[in-house]
């Protein structure tokens, strides 16, 4: 299918290999570093981090060793992880969400930390994209302005729907954001309903909730915590007949009606470059924080016909996969 054009970053294309370093790279040297991550190290983003930091020169058990210890955890274990890799002096701290990197900035304002989240500005993270200052940098997803687009991919989807359900992380989606996708949903005919979501146990009755109240569609916005659930929340919208859109491309693979984002083998890599810029040498003050330079639409036609829609040849040609 055709690929979608690059959009480009306030910070740039991928910059590390052109990124100044304070010193080379010790090739007798071990690095350390230490993971923050509601997600298993088996997971897509991961795989890809850990595959290019090795073309990138830090192979395990040659030259970097990994504090594992914080991968699939959850968020109430993050400070006490935190803590224990602090104590432990590793170089640099790899932290997966807002609540894995502000527990690492409570616990050291010295030691690098790079991390992926939705909006780091927004969740005031860093001072700025282009000049992060502190000692954190990373990856800012664009989750809130793809929201918005995810719910327009939806609209298109089921051009019916007079009304749909967001389902909201608070600690991921501030009442601005959520306004605003409400507002946009209005612009269309459509009444958006919010519902909030703050932990795992939630998720079902939430998703039932937005079924009893007429929701005939859900746009599930940008957050771990969905992400990390996304198989009880596509599983549980396919037994109510709720289409759903998701963050991740590679969600529609697993059965999610559509997803439109960066993939997570892009965040992945690009990732990788930015920890390799900091074990170098490069200041996280100095090293901009990155956005994704490409954003895919997947679309499971298998998952559509379950669900007795058909998708417009319109859409189907600006997808960049669809899953037959």
């Amino acid at each position: 299918m055709r690929r979608r054009d690059f959009i480009k970053t306030i910070a740039g294309s991928i910059l590390p290999t052109g990124q100044p370093a304070a010193r080379a790279q010790d090739a007798d040297r071990i690095y350390r570093i230490a993971v923050l991550s509601l997600e298993p190290r088996t997971a897509a983003n991961y795989v890809a981090f850990f595959d290019e930091l090795r073309k990138l020169g830090f192979e395990e058990d040659r030259s970097l060793v990994v504090d594992g210890r914080g991968f699939d955890a959850r968020s109430d274990q993050f400070p006490d992880l935190a803590a224990t890799a602090v104590m432990s002096h590793v170089d640099a701290l790899v932290c997966g969400g807002t609540a894995g990197i502000r527990a690492a900035q409570r616990a050291t304002q010295t030691i690098p930390i790079v991390g992926v989240t939705d909006d780091m500005v927004g969740s005031g993270l860093v001072r700025s994209l282009a000049k992060p200052g502190g000692n954190t940098t990373g990856i800012s997803i664009l989750a809130t302005e793809l929201d918005g687009k995810r719910l327009e991919i939806l609209i298109e989807l089921i051009p019916e729907a007079r009304r749909m359900a967001a389902l909201a992380d608070p600690g991921a989606t501030g009442p601005k954001q959520l306004q605003t996708l409400v507002e946009a949903g209005r612009a269309h005919d459509v009444q958006l309903l919010v519902y909030r979501i703050t932990k795992r146990e939630e998720i079902i009755g939430t998703i039932n909730e937005a079924k009893t109240s007429g929701a005939a569609a859900l746009n599930v916005l940008a957050t771990p915590l969905f992400n990390r659930h996304r198989q009880l929340i596509i599983e549980r919208a396919a037994i109510l007949g709720l289409p759903a859109i998701y963050q991740w491309p590679e969600t529609a693979k697993e059965g999610g009606l559509a997803a439109y984002g960066p993939s997570f083998a892009q965040v992945g890599r690009q990732n990788a470059h930015q920890l390799a810029s900091l074990l170098r040498g490069t200041r996280p003050s100095d090293l901009p924080v990155q956005q994704p330079t490409k954003f895919e639409l997947a679309i499971n036609l298998t998952t559509a016909k379950a669900l007795g829609i058909t998708v417009a040849s319109s859409l189907l040609a600006r997808a960049d996969e669809v899953i037959e």
